[in-house]
């Protein structure tokens, strides 16, 4: 670096995922002097986004970084006073395991920008696996990185007019908020679409497979990779969700776009199925009797106050919800839909009362933002973190990436953190220090048991579920195939969210784990998809969108730690888990919220930014 860091900040923040960036903003905000560094080059931690080429630079960098024992320094030993000790930091990330890559698509070997990479299709009828380990160097091109040292200027992707895009104006949260309310009657329920285009017929079944399909190959994607916005954690925010709230309040949804997911599916009897969300919809579905509409709006209208009929549940307090349904007089269909599309659980982890309030919280959400209560921000779930950094740091916070830190130097007296020391040599002082779980040496994280996520990223040529409309962004819970398994959450993005190239469809698979990623996901990717080299030899199967791409792992999940499962903690540091493996952001919501509130008990958590006319400044002298 050019330029020493100042040596004297309120806060340090080690790493960059969702949690610590809105706590970033959150102290700044409130005037706090706030350094926020990551090792990585990329903002956003587990929770970042990857242009294609860009994540298979990340695949390679991971595996040098897990071969290698990190830099072994000494610099540090001569800045400790001798009333001082020293707790390193972990010097290689471990967070992610068991990456497998696999290219299905073929490989155009007339593109005069052909590459030697290794994830290319084999000749042989069999698509080639290459895992992560043996990722070698391919002539990729170059990924821009933010400056070592900045004050944080990311370019803004915003569009001029993005098709279909949703603001979360607070002027539009609260026109909206008396259309929001889900009415339960006699007769079923009411959802306001703001600007909902309406439904989508389905393709006649006749038609299916018949338009014929473009080839995307191999060296498509690699020159299309900047069109490409792959999520490593796949999440979406629901329209009365905390994260949305707290967008609004603080002002930050400026710096970001969203879309409506469109659809609701299920997974029934080796069929994918839309499944009916708002009135209009349960009463226009063919997949639904008279008798079962009215059933469905009758046991939704009580979910959504069950709290005011605790005699119609209590004695099933202890019971799955799967089995409280089928004390409802509920049909099979119906019970699949509202356990695995509506409530979103699994039939043995979800108990009666989890399911209730998880039901409940997805009729609430609907009608804000469109007929389902799902948004999605544009170019993927990383910009989210990266919006709440510039609000730090239009409030003076200073960033670094590529910034390693070497050890905490804690009081032997007090107890208590003093500062750090980077990779530098540099020791910089704070009262406060946030540290993300993954820079937490293994002696620290000694008694901590972490749980494990399953996921899988797959690039398709088709939707799971074809309409007359190619730009669907859908949510799909496959209940487990096997007794002892996972329910598989499956999300599907077109390429109108500015994740994907043209033609092409994004999927995310993600699970609790059980075995690897691939053990876990490859028996749903075989049910919903069939490999490239394979749909061209069995045309029966052409109704099943064909995999060109795949890349499985298994991610850590330490939202469930606590803070006394970890070693020799100062008072004053406090840990950010990475992402959990739940469908919205509310758990990194409120691990900001409350750890800024532990250590700024009087000062609000990301207040409304003020009016450009209300501000004063000082005169000079």
């Amino acid at each position: 670096m050019a330029d020493k860091l100042p040596t004297e900040f309120d806060v340090v923040i080690i790493g960059t995922g969702l949690p610590e960036s809105i706590l970033a903003a959150a102290c700044s905000r409130s005037g706090q002097r706030v350094l926020h560094v990551d090792s990585r080059s990329y903002y956003g931690g587990n929770w970042a986004s990857f242009s294609f080429t860009g994540l298979l630079s990340w695949l390679k960098d991971y595996q040098q970084n897990h071969d290698s024992e990190g830099d072994v320094t000494g610099t540090w030993q001569d800045l400790i006073d001798e009333t001082e000790e020293a707790i390193a930091l972990c010097k290689k990330d471990e967070t992610i395991q068991h990456t497998e890559v696999f290219c299905y698509a073929s490989q155009d070997v007339e593109d005069s920008t052909q590459e030697s990479d290794p994830l290319q299709k084999s000749p042989s009828p069999e698509a080639s696996a290459t895992p992560a380990d043996s990722l070698e160097t391919a002539s990729l091109p170059k990924e821009r990185h933010s400056e070592d040292y900045t004050s944080y200027e990311a370019p803004s992707r915003r569009t001029e007019g993005s098709d279909g895009a949703v603001s979360l104006s607070s002027a539009h949260a609260q026109d909206s908020l008396e259309k929001e309310k889900f009415c339960g009657d006699e007769t079923g329920m009411h959802a306001v679409s703001d600007g909902d285009e309406g439904e989508h017929k389905l393709i006649a079944e006749d038609n299916v497979g018949q338009p014929k399909r473009n080839t995307i190959t191999y060296s498509q994607m690699v020159k299309e990779s900047r069109t490409f916005n792959i999520d490593l954690v796949s999440k979406l925010l629901y329209s009365q969700g905390s994260l949305i709230d707290l967008l609004i309040k603080s002002n930050v949804s400026r710096y970001a776009e969203f879309k409506n997911v469109t659809r609701i599916l299920a997974f029934r009897e080796g069929k994918v199925e839309q499944v009916p969300c708002s009135r209009a919809d349960v009463f226009n579905s063919k997949e639904l009797t008279m008798v079962e509409k009215r059933m469905l709006m009758k046991f939704l209208t009580f979910c959504l106050d069950y709290e005011q009929h605790s005699d119609e549940y209590q004695d099933f307090k202890q019971c799955s919800f799967s089995d409280y349904l089928k004390t409802k007089k509920l049909t099979p269909n119906l019970q699949h839909f509202i356990l695995h599309s509506i409530a979103m659980s699994s039939d043995s982890s979800c108990t009666t009362l989890d399911g209730l309030q998880a039901t409940k919280n997805f009729l609430r959400c609907l009608g804000r933002f469109g007929n389902t209560p799902f948004i999605f921000p544009l170019y993927g779930q990383g910009e989210i973190p990266q919006c709440f950094c510039r609000m730090c740091a239009v409030f003076g916070g200073v960033y670094c990436l590529r910034h390693k830190v070497q050890c905490l130097v804690v009081d032997r007296d007090s107890g208590r953190c003093k500062g750090i020391i980077d990779g530098f040599g540099q020791r910089i002082s704070a009262n406060y220090f946030i540290v993300e779980d993954s820079y937490l040496s293994k002696e620290t994280c000694s008694n901590v048991q972490y749980k494990q996520i399953s996921r899988a990223v797959l690039i398709t040529d088709q939707s799971i579920l074809k309409t007359d409309s190619d730009q669907q962004i859908s949510i799909l819970v496959v209940p487990p195939l096997e007794p002892g398994t996972s329910s598989v959450r499956v999300m599907e993005l077109c390429s109108s969210t500015m994740t994907c190239m043209k033609d092409s469809y994004l999927v995310h698979l993600t699970c609790f784990s059980s075995k690897t990623a691939r053990e876990d996901l490859e028996p749903v990717v075989k049910q919903l998809f069939i490999p490239f080299a394979e749909a061209e030899a069995d045309k029966e199967e052409l109704r099943k969108p064909r995999l060109l791409w795949a890349l499985y792992f298994n991610m850590r999940d330490s939202s469930e730690v606590s803070r006394s499962s970890y070693c020799s903690l100062p008072s004053n540091v406090y840990i950010c888990s990475g992402p959990d493996c739940g469908l919205g952001n509310e758990h990194a919501v409120k691990q900001a919220e409350t750890l800024f509130q532990e250590i700024f008990p009087s000062e609000e958590f990301c207040p409304p930014p003020p009016n450009p006319e209300d501000i004063i400044f000082e005169a000079e002298g």
